[in-house]
């Protein structure tokens, strides 16, 4: 399989899933209303990153510049008009999606002085800005998702996004995650953007130059050994300093009784099912991850589950051959997952569903009991080369502009 194939295999790039138990939702006010600027964003001297800048706005009317003129010389700026608002937003959310492709952006859209600031990255001119996304395209081969765009300031745009890069350079050509804000100011007496501050989740410096935002960075070039091989389709939603947040399409799964988490009990069942021990004697292509899951609070009821190719359906599959195999459909959802590698001991997976949880409910979210064990390599992978991820599902998850 392709390397840019693998990628998007592991990340859901088409829409997104549909409505799950949990709910997701933004916490967005309408677009077009003028609200005051948060003190945390305006007392950062932010930063932004080589990420989303809007292309071309629409041509405002001829007259926009003058009446911004009037507005300031009797002290009545009041910022954007509702229209202008709404228009710049929606110019924004068809427009960033050609961030990183052959499209671009509209450079028509940016005053030639554009200040632009990430945790590790500043140009202050319209060349400098389109020379540093250039730079990411060639380097990192960029993948954009925009989550939403609204009005928080005067003159002044935010929009939440996630970004997924990889790194050329490097041989494992490792993946990188960002999510997080651009700050995007408008320029009142023409309506084009003039400055372009991005924060990053992972990080509390948000500052330039920011070593935690080197050091995020240095983190995620770290070798995991992923089978090139299918695995459900996700879409990181944030990531943050101690896990990630994605949203999970639904997926078929064949299960059978485990007896603990990292126990191998069962595993015989589900791959002999896969093998061809199967009503009709189909062998099935194998997938990646194997999940293990313990859905009870003491972490006892546990069973162990393959993920069936997307190309399949429950009406399409062959029966089980014994009681202990069952297939059933997962509706996907929103989950919170800690990665790590090693061998992935009884002890040391219950210490990260421990601290994964503890994490969750100090950052104010709702995990629900139980967990899953995801492991992507077989045993006789090296320790330090396997990727392990214990994931907690979360109710009423709110994806914060």
């Amino acid at each position: 399989m392709a390397t840019t194939t693998s990628l998007r295999s592991r990340l859901l790039i088409l829409p997104p899933p549909p409505a799950s138990p949990t709910a997701v939702s933004l916490r967005l006010r309408p677009c077009a209303s003028a609200l005051p600027s948060s003190s945390r964003r305006r007392n950062l001297r932010l930063v932004a990153r080589a990420a989303p800048p809007g292309g071309a706005v629409a041509p405002a009317s001829s007259s926009a510049p003058a009446a911004a003129e009037e507005k300031d010389e009797k002290g009545g700026g009041e910022g954007l008009s509702a229209a202008d608002a709404e228009r710049l937003c929606e110019f924004l959310r068809a427009d960033l999606p050609h961030l990183f492709d052959d499209v671009g952006i509209d450079r028509s859209a940016y005053d030639d002085r554009v200040r632009f600031r990430d945790p590790i990255t500043r140009h202050d001119t319209i060349d400098g800005y389109l020379f540093n996304i250039r730079l990411l395209k060639l380097l990192f081969r960029p993948d954009f998702y925009l989550h939403a765009v609204k009005q928080t300031g005067p003159y002044e745009l935010t929009t939440r996004w996630t970004m997924v890069m990889k790194f050329m350079l490097l041989p494992w050509k490792p993946e990188l995650v960002f999510t997080g804000l651009s700050i995007m100011g408008l320029n009142p007496q023409n309506l084009k953007f003039n400055s372009h501050v991005d924060l990053w989740d992972s990080i509390e410096n948000n500052e330039y130059f920011s070593f935690e935002g080197l050091w995020d960075v240095f983190k995620q070039l770290r070798f995991y050994k992923t089978p090139d091989i299918e695995t459900p389709n996700y879409l990181i939603l944030k990531r943050t300093a101690h896990y990630e947040v994605r949203s999970y399409s639904p997926f078929l799964i064949v299960e059978a009784k485990g007896d603990k988490l990292t126990g191998s009990s069962g595993f015989n069942n589900v791959t002999g099912y896969i093998f061809g021990k199967n009503a009709s004697s189909e062998k099935i292509p194998m997938t990646t991850p194997v999940f293990t899951q313990a859905s009870d609070g003491t972490l006892s009821d546990v069973s162990i589950q393959i993920v069936l190719p997307t190309n399949k359906d429950l009406n399409s599959l062959p029966a089980p051959n014994t009681e202990a195999v069952t297939l059933r459909k997962v509706e996907g959802g929103i989950v919170a997952v800690k990665k790590f590698s090693g061998r992935p001991k009884e002890e040391i997976v219950l210490q990260k569903e421990k601290d994964l949880r503890s994490q969750l409910l100090k950052d104010g979210l709702k995990p629900q009991q139980g967990c899953l064990l995801a492991r992507y390599n077989d045993p006789r992978t090296k320790s330090f080369l396997m990727r392990n991820e214990v994931l907690i599902r979360l109710n009423e998850f709110t994806l914060e502009l």
